[in-house]
């Protein structure tokens, strides 16, 4: 399949999950979504599938496939959710910025590597610890009052800081098994 119709199709489906809220919003008035949260939502939805597509398309291996693929939905579930609720009290607390540095380093880490499967893995592994971090920097940044919402927020980031590993191991696996 060219990228162009691919792309096409990724628009498409863009466009259908975007319906899934709007017709929400038809027949209940706890779903009230802005104009801005569609265009939001809409750029979020089509620029990670474009993501994937861009780096995933060019690989003959279905574990960088797939390795790309966890790592492309980690982001786009890590935005997402930062942006409508925070991952750190709500969505208007400024720790949750902190997130970004997760992004940055997955995303320089990609650079460096060149999308080599190898570097890959290793630009997640340190998305992975990054991830692990943040609830930590965060504490020693705002010092709050140690609670059960504390230890959700750690257990939400050792789950995130999972995905990023098994990202990181698929990708180490794709270079291991050949060309990528």
């Amino acid at each position: 399949m060219t990228l162009t119709k691919s792309i096409l199709r990724l628009a498409v489906a863009t466009a259908f999950l975007l319906l899934i809220p709007l017709v929400a919003m038809q027949f209940n008035s706890g779903v009230n979504w802005t104009f801005s949260d569609f265009v939001v939502a809409g750029i979020l939805l089509f620029g990670t599938g474009l993501t994937y597509l861009l780096i995933a398309g060019r690989a003959r291996n279905g574990a960088y496939k797939l390795a790309a693929g966890v790592a492309v939905a980690a982001s786009l579930l890590l935005v997402w959710g930062n942006l409508a609720v925070g991952f750190i009290g709500s969505e208007d607390n400024p720790a949750n910025l902190l997130y970004g540095g997760v992004l940055a380093v997955g995303f320089i880490g990609a650079i460096v590597a060149q999308l080599r499967p190898l570097g890959m893995a290793k630009a997640m592994f340190a998305a992975a610890l990054t991830q692990f971090a943040v609830p930590f920097v965060a504490m020693l940044i705002w010092k709050p009052e140690i609670n059960l919402g504390v230890v959700w927020v750690i257990a939400l980031n050792t789950l995130f800081a999972g995905l990023w590993v098994v990202s990181a191991l698929l990708f180490r696996r794709a270079g291991t098994a050949g060309p990528h």
